[in-house]
């Protein structure tokens, strides 16, 4: 497989461990899939599209590490149960990194957003969100491991909130206040779980966004720009490696300075 071009070079710090992220298929989760491959992770690409998880794992740097696809609906309680085995009976362990990247959008005003949007985004965003903390967190704890990082991926509207978005900023919000819940209760048992808030990122979730918007939108970010979907994947590895070993519970904005 081909290594991607950005990482190489980097120390390992996530050498043989085993990382899963969901939304693995394009944007901020197809970073985080690459360069954990490139600090040395095996990585588990989960995704409901087969076709974007395997452009996604062709992209992976391969050494010694192993990587594969798995289909997954993360808002099916059963779909990811049958993940997390999955991944167990392939790499004969738990994963002992999660980093929840699958989101959605359906936007519209809040007077005009139906009902069946608001809930679909909630249950994408937050209840998948939790299915795969809670089946992650029971393996590993299971498994006697006393080791483990969970990263969620909120949004800074989902504390600022933002316009015909009403669905996506509660859903969130939502992401951050499960992460802090998932760490108090989780810590005693070594695993860490923290949130990363993005804002405006070059992915194909902003590629939707009105160019007259977000025009408007770059005005208001100090560093003037998009930002880059490797400079979250950046903050994921360094939440999921030991040089944050005493960080849980934390929301970390990767903005460019939007809103701060």
């Amino acid at each position: 497989m081909a290594a991607s071009s950005k990482g190489l070079g980097l120390g390992l710090r996530l050498c043989s461990r085993l990382a899963l992220v969901t939304g693995g298929g394009n944007g901020i989760g197809r970073a985080v899939c690459q360069r954990f491959a490139d600090e040395g992770a095996s990585v588990a690409v989960v995704d409901i599209d087969e076709n974007s998880a395997n452009e996604t794992l062709k992209s992976l740097r391969c050494d010694e590490q192993k990587h594969s696809v798995f289909l997954t609906d993360v808002t099916s309680p059963q779909s990811v149960h049958s993940l997390v085995s999955s991944i167990q009976e392939q790499f004969s362990r738990p994963p002992c990194i999660a980093v929840n990247c699958a989101g959605i959008t359906m936007d519209a005003l809040l007077l005009k957003m139906e009902p069946e949007a608001f809930d679909r985004v909630l249950k994408v965003n937050v209840m998948g969100t939790f299915l795969v903390i809670q089946a992650v967190a029971k393996a590993l704890i299971n498994s006697g491991t006393k080791k483990g990082s969970i990263i969620n991926l909120g949004s800074i509207v989902g504390k600022v909130g933002n316009l015909g978005q009403a669905n996506y900023t509660a859903s969130k919000a939502g992401v951050v206040a499960l992460t802090k819940t998932s760490a108090k209760e989780l810590a005693r048992f070594g695993i860490r779980c923290n949130a990363i808030l993005p804002g405006f990122i070059d992915t194909p979730m902003t590629a939707k966004v009105p160019p007259k918007v977000l025009d408007k939108v770059l005005q208001l970010v100090p560093m003037g720009r998009l930002g880059d979907p490797s400079e979250v994947a950046n903050v994921c590895a360094f939440l999921a490696s030991d040089d944050s070993s005493y960080i849980t519970g934390a929301s970390l904005e990767v903005t460019g300075g939007l809103f701060m």
